[in-house]
């Protein structure tokens, strides 16, 4: 409840509408001073040369995320930079798309240090983290813009402090929060225009009991289910529906299986990148900032095309999908 509050006042004291304006800050690993935000890993040959004396060092990175969804790009675009801004002396071997399992078998992996880096939405975390729920609520996000949202979650005030820490005691280190003012939406095969819509719908979420008492309030019957199963319950009717960002949508081709997405926009699209706690406290601190470097760049350069992104991802269930195309609920 104290991090909700400290959360819900952050919000109104930063202020803004929701006009997805670009998210630009760099995250607080730890509460140390926030990581300055570039567009680009540009590294002079100097700075490199810092690198060259230390040991090399390998980390494992994961993600469970659709192909091409935000967690991919994240992850990626961090590996990429890391080895630019280190000369390749600190890498990252990342494998996405459920490569090394599911959310929380990930998140297994992280916290006994048999991964060192995972990529993924907050819902999952919860289990791991319990704070994490105050990402549950409902609706909470929606009248915010993406600049609001990411000064809260990512800058150097109460929220964010508070939050680390429960990831330090966790095991856990909270590298940065990826958003862009974009959201959760609804596949469904029968038309969501209304609230008695939902009453009864088989609907999938993640294994997360906050979800499930968000849509068991709708009335709706909600099935936590690993999402490499949810292509063919969809398939073969054993559920009606699911939730989820655009881009998890297309990267899973849910218009073949789905005919309506409600913009329902219930939960905010957020993907957090998380480290082991003693895997980060190992690594030298030239390695540290060019960590923090490389996550801040990232979420610099993909904050602001998230929402373009998610545009684009609407249309391509809706209008370029042939004979699948699904009808739009605004």
């Amino acid at each position: 409840m104290l991090l909700a509050g400290a959360m819900m006042l952050s919000l109104a004291a930063c202020g803004g509408g929701n006009n997805n304006a670009p998210a630009n800050s760099g995250n607080n690993p730890g509460g140390s001073t926030p990581a300055g935000s570039t567009p680009a890993s540009s590294t002079p040959a100097g700075d490199a040369d810092k690198y060259a004396g230390l040991d090399k060092v390998t980390l494992i990175g994961a993600d469970n995320s659709s192909m091409g969804a935000a967690a991919q790009l994240f992850g990626e675009l961090v590996t990429e930079k890391v080895n630019t801004i280190t000369g390749g002396q600190l890498t990252i071997e990342y494998f996405p798309n459920s490569e090394l399992g599911a959310d929380a078998d990930l998140l297994r992996q992280l916290q006994s240090n048999d991964i060192q880096l995972v990529v993924c939405q907050t819902a999952p975390v919860v289990s791991f983290v319990p704070e994490v729920a105050v990402f549950d609520l409902p609706m909470v996000f929606a009248q915010y813009d993406a600049a609001t949202i990411d000064k809260v979650l990512n800058g150097d005030g109460a929220f964010n402090k508070q939050l680390g820490e429960s990831f330090n005691n966790a095991g856990l280190q909270l590298m940065g929060i990826l958003q862009g003012a974009t959201y959760r939406l609804t596949t469904s095969n029968t038309a969501l225009n209304t609230i008695d819509d939902f009453n009864g719908l088989l609907i999938r979420t993640m294994e997360n009991q906050n979800h499930m008492t968000f849509w068991k309030a709708l009335k709706a019957q909600p099935t936590p289910m690993a999402w490499n199963e949810v292509f063919f319950a969809l398939q073969s009717g054993n559920i009606a529906a699911q939730e989820n960002a655009a881009d998890t949508c297309v990267g899973a081709n849910l218009q073949e299986v789905q005919k309506y997405l409600a913009c329902t926009n219930h939960i905010l699209y957020a993907n957090m990148m998380i480290m082991n706690k003693d895997a980060w406290a190992g690594l030298d601190p030239a390695y540290q900032d060019a960590l923090k470097k490389a996550v801040s760049e990232a979420m610099a350069d993909l904050g602001p095309q998230l929402a373009q992104i998610d545009a684009d991802n609407k249309k391509t269930l809706c209008e370029d999908s042939g004979k699948y195309n699904m009808t739009l609920n605004e």
